[in-house]
């Protein structure tokens, strides 16, 4: 009786298990729209234009007095949305630690971001400030959100499950991403028939990423569920909180390790990523139509990508997993070196290279890093995560500007880049992962 009594207890916890993940994998789905068709697609172009309209007879706008190119607003929002989410992200991972809510601060930080990207569609005329604004939020309420999201990682999944969960989650990801860009795509290019202008197209694509994001966060916030809080004193303001993280970080070294060469390696990931239609249009000389669908080719492989390398992680472990990514990712930028000047198919297979290797390390660095965090401290330790994904990116464009400053050559920019792998895989084939997951108080997966 006592038995069976523990197996139908067992397979409870196994049931309400995989309803959580379930509800998990649907937050990658609800915010990843945001990422492709607002950030990556239509919304830099876009706010540029606008900025544009409001600039004066020299292309300046002047944002609280201050003299800026119109074509450096974008770019100006993008890094003050990091300074921000770097000062909230670890004080609001140490509140999630201490009072167990992270779904609440999970959905604040969620809707937050949607009602800021659904509000892009006033953004009309030379309305560049409350663009700016705009952007601000939805992409700090972003970095937020999806720090507490990937804090639930190792609460909802055994060490055995995590490569193959956080592997799904990116995995569905990218296909929310690929479904909404086809429609995003067909509206834009089909505007007229529709009876819209062109600026009322990307509009209504950039609104509606919002309205999808809030939509579909009501099943992870249905489905996740708190836990009891560790006992903590009160937080630190932002920026002494991420301090004091990293102190506590120093208890464990080889956790440190692996985040020093996450940051490096991912620092390359995010830079070839947000400069490779720079890259096309500038160098390669292809038009904006084949750089959107070299975009989406890049969604869709990711999700295989994703899926298969999560299959290969089960077999030869996380660690070599990513290591031979960082290789593949070394090679696409050789291959993008080469390529010839107006060759879509090229660029292409590029952006085909880049799709399958792109969802799998970051899924798999994810999973590991969940291995090394130290029990009660999840989304205190996934905010340092987090901030070294999003709050230390720019190191890489540096390198690409300076690198084309003093060539004059993209191609030059762009192998530069390969530095960022080589580096990583150094410091990454360095950390012993199972010593340190063991020093972080978890068990030790038998592959890892």
């Amino acid at each position: 009786m006592g038995t069976d009594t523990v197996r139908a207890g067992a397979a409870d916890e196994a049931v309400g298990r995989r309803r959580e993940q379930r509800g998990w994998y649907f937050y990658d789905w609800a915010c990843s729209v945001y990422s492709t068709s607002v950030l990556t697609v239509f919304l830099g172009p876009y706010l540029t234009s606008v900025a544009g309209n409001a600039a004066d007879a020299d292309g300046y706008v002047h944002p609280l007095g201050l003299p800026v190119r119109a074509g450096s607003f974008f770019a100006y929002s993008v890094s003050l949305s990091v300074i921000l989410a770097v000062l909230v992200m670890p004080l609001v991972g140490a509140a999630a630690d201490r009072t167990g809510r992270k779904k609440p601060l999970l959905g604040a930080a969620a809707y937050t971001g949607a009602a800021a990207t659904a509000g892009m569609f006033l953004l009309d005329g030379d309305r560049y400030l409350l663009g700016g604004a705009l952007l601000v939020v939805a992409n700090a309420a972003q970095s937020v959100a999806m720090m507490l999201y990937n804090s639930y990682l190792p609460q909802i999944a055994p060490p055995e499950e995590r490569d193959a969960v956080s592997s799904r989650g990116w995995a569905l990801g990218y296909a929310a991403g690929s479904l909404v860009l086809v429609a995003d795509l067909v509206l834009y290019t089909a505007h007229g028939s529709f009876g819209l202008s062109e600026t009322a197209a990307v509009r209504i694509c950039l609104a509606s990423a919002g309205l999808w994001w809030g939509a579909f966060t009501l099943v992870p916030l249905r489905r996740l569920r708190d836990r009891h809080a560790r006992a903590a004193g009160a937080s630190a303001p932002g920026l002494r909180q991420l301090a004091a993280t990293v102190r506590d970080m120093r208890r464990h070294p080889l956790t440190l390790a692996f985040l020093l060469a996450y940051l490096v390696y991912n620092d390359g990931i995010q830079t070839v990523i947000t400069q490779a239609s720079v890259y096309g249009s500038q160098e390669l000389r292809l038009g904006q139509s084949t750089l959107i669908v070299a975009v989406l080719l890049v969604q869709v492989l990711a999700v295989a990508g994703a899926l298969a390398m999560g299959r290969l992680a089960r077999v030869y472990g996380a660690k070599r997993t990513i290591l031979g990514s960082l290789v593949a990712w070394t090679l696409t930028l050789a291959v993008g070196y080469f390529l010839p000047a107006r060759a879509p198919v090229g660029f292409f297979v590029l952006a085909g290279g880049i799709g399958l290797v792109l969802g799998g390390s970051q899924a798999l660095s994810r999973s590991l890093f969940s291995h090394l965090v130290p029990p009660g401290k999840e989304a205190e330790y996934f905010s340092a995560y987090e901030v070294s994904d999003r709050g230390m990116s720019w190191l890489g464009p540096l390198l690409f500007g300076v690198t084309y400053q003093l060539t004059g050559s993209y191609r030059s920019a762009i192998v530069s880049l390969v530095a960022f792998f080589v580096v990583g895989f150094a410091l990454l084939a360095r950390v012993p992962v199972g010593r340190a997951i063991a020093a972080a108080g978890n068990p030790v997966p038998e592959r890892i």
